[in-house]
């Protein structure tokens, strides 16, 4: 059996919760739908799963985008000799191929609606038809999938099956974004380096490894593997601080080595204060404060400020109405915000009333 942490890096917060999660049904035959954002590392999620089942079989994987589609009915399920031009042998597909062990499909939002059909008798029969063949294979396999994107609206759309939908979405996991969850990033520097042993190790000091944490990260671990192969590149036999990892890391551009003793002076102006080092484990990502986002253009060029301040607006309208068990009023008592206000802003923004996570709490309002 594997070990969790050798598997999935971190010691924050939302990935011990991540954790526990796959604790719990790793050893199930549950389907389990992992997701996230892009770069969040979904397949090793599915890794965990499947070390952590201790199934005999296989991880088999397929990137269901990555495939095309006519081809993709005979990567998943295999073909017959001769059904098909250039079918020169029996092929067996990636379901024959996860016996008894794990099927991981990822992007299963891209699978075309026929495909769909046939992937939702596999599961519900567990047997199986390669193409060209009329024998009804039996298969064993654990199924995990994956997507980053938003099937719910694929359904309304009319380009994935609701059936389908609920008969992956189990267990559903949700990955944190690599900006959830900064206080990992020297953590995944360590296990990344560790991996690209042609390399040399890049040396961040503490002003760097505080300019990692401020980055937004929208490409996340992925991001994150490249530039540390970048300071790698760059950085060989150096201390890499927080001008370095502005101008020369997010922002390539080859460091002027003649400059490096001035860049060690420059370099102290962005220390953390004595304060901020001392934070309490439970203050170790604290709450943006406006001013932060003065440095933005120090990393992207433009910023759509509209869409940006939509997404800030739902995210604490939904933590406020977390927090309050759905209680509308005292959310918006929580946001200073008239309750007419917060109720017209919901519709506007089309964010539901969570339910209250005890059955003996009673909501009293009248909405």
């Amino acid at each position: 059996m594997g070990n969790i942490d050798d598997i999935i890096v971190g010691k924050s917060a939302v990935i011990e919760e991540l954790k526990k999660l796959i604790y719990a049904v790793a050893k199930t035959p549950t389907a389990v739908l992992v997701q996230g954002e892009t770069g969040t590392g979904k397949e090793v999620i599915s890794r965990a799963i499947h070390e952590l089942s201790e199934r005999k079989g296989k991880l088999i994987s397929v990137n269901c985008a990555a495939i095309p589609s006519e081809l993709l009915e005979s990567e998943l399920f295999g073909h017959e000799k001769g059904s098909f031009t250039g079918a020169e042998k029996t092929r067996a597909g990636r379901f024959e191929q996860a016996e008894g062990g794990t099927l991981f499909l990822d992007e299963i939002g891209d699978m075309p609606m026929p495909l769909q059909s046939k992937l939702l008798r596999a599961l519900e029969q567990r047997t199986i038809q390669r193409v060209g063949g009329n024998d009804e294979i039996k298969v064993d396999f654990r199924l995990v999938c994956a997507t980053h994107q938003n099937i719910e609206s694929k359904i309304d759309e009319g380009l994935f099956r609701s059936d389908l939908f609920y008969r992956i979405n189990v267990f559903p996991v949700q990955v944190p974004p690599l900006a959830s969850r900064a206080v990992d990033i020297p953590d995944l520097v360590e296990a990344i380096s560790a991996q690209t042993q042609s390399l040399a190790k890049p040396n961040f000091d503490e002003t760097g490894f505080l300019e990692l944490s401020k980055y937004s990260w929208p490409g996340n671990v992925r991001e994150l593997r490249n530039v540390i192969e970048r300071a790698s590149v760059l950085f060989p036999d150096s201390k890499i601080n927080s001008k370095n990892v502005r101008e020369n890391l997010l922002r390539l551009k080859v460091p002027d080595r003649a400059d490096e003793q001035e860049l060690l002076w420059d370099a102290t102006a962005d220390l953390a204060t004595e304060e901020e080092l001392q934070l309490p484990p439970e203050m170790e990502k604290p709450v943006p404060h406006p001013s932060h986002y003065k440095q933005w253009f120090h990393y992207f060029d433009t910023i759509d400020l509209r869409r940006h301040l939509r997404d800030v607006e739902v995210v604490l309208i939904e933590a406020a109405l977390e927090k309050t068990e759905g209680m509308v009023s005292q959310a918006a008592s929580n946001l200073k915000l008239r309750r007419t206000t917060l109720i017209e802003k919901m519709k506007k923004l089309m964010i539901e009333k969570p339910l209250p996570k005890s059955d003996l709490s009673i909501d009293i309002e009248i909405d």
